[in-house]
């Protein structure tokens, strides 16, 4: 089953979007899931996320490299 995601729009400089552009090409992403990797990142690097249980042994992770 897949997750629940949220949807809202962002409104970004177009020179911050062009920056995720390039850097979602560059691991083979989505615009959109790119963005969501670093708010996750983000997120855990602050405390504020932890992984699910079973994380870090090929599932259930929360995260960037669901959206490969």
């Amino acid at each position: 089953m897949a997750r629940q995601r949220k949807q809202f729009p962002l409104r970004i400089p177009q020179e911050l979007y062009d920056v995720y552009e390039a850097w979602a090409a560059d691991e083979f992403r989505s615009v959109n899931a790119q963005i969501e990797a670093v708010l996750v990142d983000a997120a855990r690097r602050a405390g504020r996320l932890r992984r699910r249980p079973g994380a870090g042994q090929g599932g259930g992770a929360v995260g960037a490299d669901d959206h490969r």
